[in-house]
């Protein structure tokens, strides 16, 4: 579905954290999330703390946006 999107010429950002694969089909911005189970949420976070980590996530996501790989570079991952 990424790769479809992107074909389409919308930029898109995959959030996982099986990041190899997510490489392996051609994602070309890819963030890791902290679990398959909870990609944008940390359940062993207090409440507050959890709101701040996904906030954060979601700021990295939004940033990588303005980015592209760079020449040469198949893919632009956040670690």
């Amino acid at each position: 579905m990424v790769k479809e999107i992107e074909r389409a010429g919308i930029p898109v950002i995959h959030v996982t954290n099986l990041t190899k694969i997510s490489e392996g089909i051609g994602s070309h911005r890819i963030l890791r999330g902290n679990s398959v189970l909870h990609v944008f949420g940390n359940p062993s976070l207090p409440a507050e703390q959890e709101v701040k980590f996904r906030k954060g996530l979601v700021e990295e996501a939004l940033k990588m946006l303005t980015e592209a790989p760079e020449e040469g570079q198949h893919a632009l991952i956040h670690e």
